[in-house]
């Protein structure tokens, strides 16, 4: 039976020592810990991670492992020197600055990678041990970005999905990483790939398109003969939870008790861990400059800033503290009173019965991020709201603003704004401040953990499912004797062919992909069948069909369906087409041969390509990113189509496609039996077009409307071979 695989950095346990040395495991209280309890918990399933204790005592380590695995947990032992170079260094000193864009504070260290990798494979090896054919693993977060690719390496038929809870950053600051292309390959190793926002999807995808040289359509990538799937979904908080809290007697014992020195203030609430993300020392100057724009609320209105000590041994850390005490010192200093003090400041972690009821007396969230993947405290505040009486001020930078459009949205960036949405907040008549939380609560409780976890969970099935339909499509010996016997004893049939990629492989000149002797009796061999009707239907103009293929007693279909030409026929133009178009894209192309050596335009009646088969890796497709970012943009005006093949992106009018010259031929097509094999994009119209009887073969292992696949031209001949000597 299948399993669940979770493997994150840290296990939803920690495991410690009291003073005589005995194990204390300890629950996280983290909202992926709860949103994925009941999931790891249940049969057989697994979470994999660090316990986080430093244990090199084989004992010690398998006593925690017997106790964890109790629990369906099972431990990664890290060392203390792993810990400081791969956990303190290359992911929260080299990516999570260049994720959050401070990428001036970021450290390129060897010393870093090398540990980070290490790590990485450590993680692989602990899975080896326990996964099992048809398993399905989610890998989650920056710390294990190499690990999908590892796994997928030395694991077949499992299924691996990845998340990520950090954002992820524009192509122009990804590209600064040494190791960019190895982050991103380890990440395509997974089958689904998960974000909080669309963004952070859109950025994903232009840094693989650039950096790995991988198109996608609609989110889906095609590489290594693999299809992954990359999508958008934003994590939340288990609603009911909160809500039961904020609504319990210790909840609101506690608010009264800090309501005791507050009496008739506005309170304003700031929750943070202490990071330079999170823009703590800008929200404190906004703060003085609102008690200095509007000194009316002066002595009215106290801000309640906590913030949760983390990494403050780190220098940069450090800094930011000693910053934030000293601004909280000058404007406590600068505007307070023995009555007052405008900022209540705390530098500590509170249990979650204190924070709820923080949230419970709180007038205004102001959650200001300078850059969040989706910040859960803004969701925990809205939540903790059961008299819908409160504002939340929600910076446009953290993800949650896409959902939580009811807050007031501000550009921490803008000090001017916060501090004007402050005064708005504090003045928002009680009727509007309930008409927006509603809003936000429903939200919130729709879309809360759990349902990100049930819908991540049925994507990565829904791939998978598809994954395993594209294995079943396989033709078999079974598909061919079945195909053998319809084929043989039908009242008429045809074939429809493409070219290159299906009749023959590809080659570095295109002009060298002539026929060879077996294709020409292949072709011959079906001609001769006097019920069958062959149509070779390719991107190639009609001059190269006609004098390669041209003596042969079969159909043709030309530059994607803009000529065709039938027995004892001439060549006719489908449709009338104008060409005036090419002396305008005609002079791009040539500039992109000119910076680009080995690279050619290949001019058609109807249509112009760009053929970079035989360009240095990473140039031409590099370049071919570039081109179809162009050309898309000039070819909107114009009624233009940019098709993307094997090597060459081809331009053509949207009025022609193969599907459309399909459909004019399968009009007064009056047999039984039909079949259409091709290889790349511009046959999906043709897959598309073919009556629901029709076999339709996908040459390749890539995602298809085609009902079969084959793997590769020798095949394709194959098939064609055992069908003429079938009849």
């Amino acid at each position: 039976m299948s399993r669940m695989i979770i493997v994150s950095n840290r296990l939803p346990v920690k495991v410690s020592k009291d003073e005589v040395g005995s194990m204390l495991f300890t629950p996280s209280e983290g909202g992926l810990a709860t949103g994925l309890g009941s999931i790891y918990k249940n049969a057989d399933n697994l979470w994999l991670g660090w316990p986080g204790l430093f244990t090199e005592d084989a004992a010690e380590q398998e006593a925690i492992t017997s106790s964890l695995f109790q629990e369906n947990m099972k431990p990664v032992f890290l060392t203390e020197e792993e810990i400081t170079l791969y956990y303190e260094g290359f992911s929260n000193e080299t990516l999570w600055p260049t994720f959050h864009y401070f990428n001036q504070y970021a450290l390129y260290k060897k010393s870093y990678w090398k540990s980070y990798e290490i790590v990485n494979q450590k993680f692989c090896d602990a899975l080896i041990e326990v996964v099992q054919p048809g398993d399905t693993i989610w890998i989650h977060d920056y710390q294990l970005m190499l690990l999908p690719q590892l796994l997928r390496k030395k694991v077949e038929n499992v299924s691996i999905g990845f998340f990520l809870h950090i954002p992820f950053p524009s192509y122009e600051v990804f590209r600064l990483l040494p190791w960019r292309k190895q982050l991103l390959d380890g990440v395509l190793g997974a089958d689904l790939i998960g974000f909080h926002t669309y963004d952070d999807m859109r950025h994903f995808l232009s840094a693989a398109s650039r950096i790995c040289f991988v198109s996608n359509v609609h989110g889906e990538i095609n590489t290594h003969n693999r299809t992954v799937v990359v999508d958008s979904f934003p994590i939340s908080i288990d609603y009911e939870k909160y809500a039961g809290i904020a609504a319990s007697n210790e909840a609101k014992s506690r608010e009264i008790k800090h309501k005791q020195n507050l009496t008739d203030q506005k309170v304003m609430l700031s929750i943070d861990r202490l990071d330079y993300s999170k823009g703590i020392p800008a929200r404190l100057q906004i703060f003085d400059l609102f008690l200095e724009k509007y000194p009316d609320w002066v002595g009215k209105v106290t801000l309640m800033m906590v913030v949760v000590p983390s990494r403050d041994n780190v220098e940069k850390y450090k800094d930011l503290k000693e910053e934030v005490d000293l601004l909280v010192g000058r404007i406590n200093g600068k505007y307070g009173s023995t009555q007052w003090t405008p900022i209540q400041y705390f530098y500590r972690s509170f249990p979650i019965e204190d924070l709820s009821a923080y949230y419970r007396m709180a007038d205004v969230a102001l959650v200001t991020p300078m850059r969040d993947g989706m910040n859960l405290v803004c969701k925990e505040y809205v939540a903790s709201k059961l008299d819908q009486k409160g504002v939340l001020i929600l910076s446009e930078m953290a993800g949650a603003s896409k959902e939580l459009s009811e807050a007031l949205v501000v550009n921490p960036n803008d000090k001017h704004q916060v501090r004007d949405a402050i005064y708005e907040a504090l003045t928002m008549a009680e009727e509007e401040q309930m008409e927006h939380m509603a809003i936000m609560q429903d939200t919130i409780k729709k879309y809360d953990i759990h349902h990100w976890v049930k819908m991540f969970m049925d994507r990565l099935a829904e791939v998978q499912n598809k994954k395993v339909e594209m294995e079943t499509k396989m033709v078999d010996k079974l598909h061919k004797k079945e195909w053998i016997d319809r084929f043989k004893n039908s009242s008429g049939a045809i074939i429809f062919l493409d070219y290159d990629g299906t009749l023959v492989p590809f080659s570095k000149n295109p002009q060298d992909a002539k026929p060879d002797d077996e294709l020409h009796t292949l072709l011959k061999g079906l001609a001769l069948l006097e019920h069958v009707k062959v149509v070779v239907i390719s991107g190639r103009d009609r001059h190269t069909l006609e004098k390669w293929l041209g003596h042969h007693a079969i159909d043709f279909v030309a530059e994607h369906g803009v000529w065709s030409k039938f027995q004892n026929e001439e060549w006719k133009m489908s449709t009338p087409l104008n060409g005036d178009w090419k002396e305008h894209i005609a002079p791009v192309l040539e500039e992109y041969v000119d910076r680009t050596p080995k690279s050619t335009v290949e001019e058609k009646d109807f249509s112009l390509a760009w053929h970079y088969r035989k360009v240095d890796t990473g140039l031409g497709e590099s370049r071919a990113r570039e081109i179809i970012s162009h050309l898309k943009f000039l070819a909107v005006n114009m009624n233009l189509q940019v098709l993307e093949g094997n090597k060459v992106i081809e331009i053509k009018s949207r009025e022609v496609s193969k599907g459309k010259a399909v459909s004019r031929i399968m009009k007064d097509f009056w047999g039984d039996f039909s079949i259409a094999i091709g290889d790349d994009e511009t046959d999906e119209d043709m897959f598309r077009a073919m009556p629901e009887n029709a076999y339709t073969i996908k040459v390749g292992e890539l995602s298809s409307d085609a009902n079969y696949r084959l793997k590769n031209p020798k095949q394709v001949r194959q098939l064609l071979q055992d069908l003429i000597q079938g009849s």
